[in-house]
């Protein structure tokens, strides 16, 4: 899902499903970047050769805490020589192995922080708002209500314009399901499927401050002076 933080979610990885958009390596290993193109290219092929590398050495899929650990050490040597810069790109990474599904967020500072569910990017603190109240809730969830999760997330971040299947990518990675990306059509069944219990259950709009106000002094008009 592209998504992402004020530093690197406009985007929203979720982290219910381990969405993310990006390559797939060993079909285990998917990230979605937010920044400078040129410098996601660059740390996605590093993190391709460094699980192909350790495929051919030990026979197994790299653990994906060690393949962030790596990410990290890389970015984070950047921000120590003067004569380079640091990479202007922050990453979700989503992964799964021996221990199950992951989702990691790596910052241009050389930080990492594993998540449930995550966003980064412009406007993200909506979905980020969204996922801290729903997380708890991910463990009993099935496949598409996570997905649900995520496209809620997503539209939450949503400044203007309306969400779709033409502007919304959704990836998923889990136990039993290898790296895929849902068409676009299905995206749209999905955001429409939203729409209609959006409208079904409309939400009550309190008064607002102004009527309030009003209310309370044609009430106040009403009662008689006490006499004293």
């Amino acid at each position: 899902m592209e998504p992402c933080r004020e530093a690197v979610p406009s985007g929203i990885c979720n982290g219910g499903s381990e969405a993310g958009q990006c390559c797939s390596w060993a079909e285990i290993q998917n990230s979605c970047c937010i920044g400078l193109t040129a410098d996601g290219r660059v740390l996605s092929l590093h993190m391709r050769s460094e699980c192909i590398h350790y495929k051919f050495l030990y026979d197994s899929p790299l653990p994906v805490g060690r393949l962030v650990v790596q990410l990290a050490d890389k970015a984070q040597v950047c921000t120590q020589r003067s004569w380079t810069r640091p990479y202007g790109v922050g990453l979700l990474v989503a992964g799964l192995d021996e221990t199950g599904p992951h989702l990691y967020q790596n910052c241009p500072s050389g930080n990492y922080f594993e998540y449930q569910a995550f966003a980064i990017g412009a406007r993200s603190q909506a979905a980020k708002t969204y996922l801290e109240r729903k997380f708890e809730t991910f463990p009993e969830c099935s496949r598409d209500e996570l997905i649900r999760h995520g496209i809620i997330s997503v539209r939450e971040a949503l400044a203007e314009g309306k969400l779709n299947g033409s502007n919304c990518n959704v990836a998923v990675l889990g136990i039993g399901e290898a790296f895929n990306t849902l068409d676009s059509k299905t995206v749209q069944q999905i955001v429409d499927s939203l729409e209609d219990k959006s409208d079904e259950h409309p939400v009550d709009v309190a008064p607002v401050e102004g009527e309030q106000g009003a209310v309370q002094d044609d009430t106040d008009q009403a009662v008689a002076p006490m006499e004293t």
